[in-house]
């Protein structure tokens, strides 16, 4: 009896157990993710490393504490120091990017990305209410409404009426005059200005003006380019949007969260002096709680904080100008080495490859390059057809920049990307172009002389990578 009534926590010794001693399981394979991490070359464009500080937030006691509700507003009692923590946290938020507090709000709530992009349209468009946003082969997102001629994929195509607009097959920059033409025909309630996949800049300014032409409201996605709108060297889509949503794990380099800028105050002024007041911040305020979420991530939100702390120093601009430089650096080697980069480089931290050229696709390359320790993903090219076999490779250059690459270390990152690509066009010679992806798999995983070239390749990628640091915990 008293074995067991220790063993439920009468001292509560055990409760304060490390987790290498309380779960070995978990523990080592996060161990093992770490090597992962430390002998790869990460170079998924959505993927960073957060900070120590930023680890230690979301490892904290807020993860214990439940708040539903806003500040100075909640169901639960004992919230005052989390009042104090998500107030600050809107504070920089508003500070980082240049907002006045009586013209913008924020909601530092969402759990991501894509729970803060079906709030807004919960709360702005209504059921089967109409939107526009890139489509998801010409570089857009899942959640700006992509759907086939066979199913509905996104939850947003599904409850809310979607057309794309789409970029022009031969440059793959956005077609914004089809854009104007079909916006006057579909009249969407809001147009999403956001990409996934997309290198260029945005023109906020011309598709505020459609988005005017058509009472609809602008609303930017910058979840991938947030860290360089901070730094403030790439355009901002607060000059031209109404609302504004973005993750805050990709160039941000925070927790895995997301925030929702919206516009308030005076919205318009008539003839007689009558004003419009914007009506955003509440219905989105109530589609995040309680009309989608329950309690917040109070430890993520702390984590946000400190992110966007680290944003607003020196250090963190620096990083950002190093991150697009190194992804320019990166695709003007790849284009010099005769691959197809999708407009031809890279305003931003990413670039997509389209490798129909090269006689290949995405899902093959992709295989050879996780193999050898190259992380990055497969990503459709505008004109694809199918998603299972898409053209392209999306690649990116945050991770590495925060790991301390600078441009001649990517010299070498495009050599590894080569070889892996010319080891994926060797598998193919000996089975033949069209062979099922089952029989690459089988090539690529079984066959002992294959297998020999990707281990080579592999130790190559982790001798290199290796002496690069990783920001975070050491063990961890």
């Amino acid at each position: 009896m008293s074995g067991n009534k220790q063993i439920a926590g009468g001292d509560g010794e055990w409760l304060q157990q490390s987790l290498e001693d309380d779960d070995q399981e978990i523990y080592q394979i996060i161990r093992n993710e770490k090597e992962r991490q430390r002998c790869g070359l990460e170079l998924i464009a959505s993927e960073n490393f957060a900070s120590a500080a930023v680890l230690q937030a979301l490892g904290s006691c807020l993860n214990n504490k439940y708040s539903e509700g806003y500040p100075g507003v909640r169901y639960y009692g004992g919230a005052e120091y989390i009042d104090e923590m998500e107030r600050l946290c809107q504070r920089r938020a508003l500070e980082l990017f240049k907002l006045n507090k009586d013209e913008w709000a924020v909601n530092v709530q969402p759990y991501s990305g894509s729970p803060a992009n079906f709030a807004v349209y919960t709360a702005i468009v209504q059921p089967h209410g109409r939107i526009m946003g890139l489509d998801l082969p010409d570089g857009g997102h899942l959640t700006h409404g992509f759907f086939t001629e066979k199913k509905k994929i996104s939850a947003t195509s599904i409850f809310f009426e979607s057309m794309p607009y789409k970029v022009n097959q031969e440059t793959g920059l956005i077609d914004y005059d089809k854009l104007a033409e079909n916006a006057k025909l579909f009249k969407p309630k809001i147009i999403i200005a956001g990409v996934s996949c997309y290198s260029r800049h945005l023109d906020y300014k011309r598709m505020r003006e459609i988005a005017d032409e058509n009472k609809a409201y602008l609303m930017a996605d910058m979840a991938h380019i947030s860290g360089l709108v901070a730094a403030g060297i790439v355009p901002s889509p607060f000059e031209h949007c109404h609302i504004v949503t973005t993750t805050t794990h990709k160039t941000l380099r925070g927790p895995r969260s997301g925030m929702i800028f919206c516009r308030k105050g005076v919205k318009s002024v008539d003839p007689k002096g009558n004003k419009e007041m914007y009506n955003l911040e509440k219905p989105i305020n109530e589609a995040v709680f309680p009309g989608l979420q329950g309690g917040p991530h109070n430890h993520a939100i702390a984590g946000v904080a400190v992110a966007l702390k680290q944003a607003m120093t020196d250090k963190f601009i620096q990083d950002q100008k190093q991150t697009i430089a190194n992804a320019q650096h990166m695709a003007k080697l790849l284009v010099d080495r005769g691959y197809n980069v999708v407009t031809g480089g890279t305003d931003n931290h990413l670039m997509l490859v389209n490798l129909k050229s090269k006689g290949t696709d995405g899902n093959r390359a992709d295989k050879v390059l996780e193999a050898i320790g190259v992380a990055c993903n497969k990503n459709s090219c505008p004109g694809d057809t199918s998603a299972l076999r898409p053209s392209g490779l999306r690649l990116g250059s945050p991770a590495l920049t925060s790991r301390g690459f600078k441009e001649a270390d990517f010299d070498k990152v495009a050599d590894f990307i080569d070889r892996g690509i010319q080891l994926t066009l060797e598998i193919q010679q000996v089975i033949g172009p069209k062979a099922p992806f089952k029989d690459f798999k089988d090539k690529l995983y079984k066959d002992e002389d294959i297998c020999a070239k990707v281990k080579s390749l592999k130790d190559e990628v982790a001798s290199f990578a290796s002496a690069f640091p990783i920001p975070g915990f050491p063990l961890l």
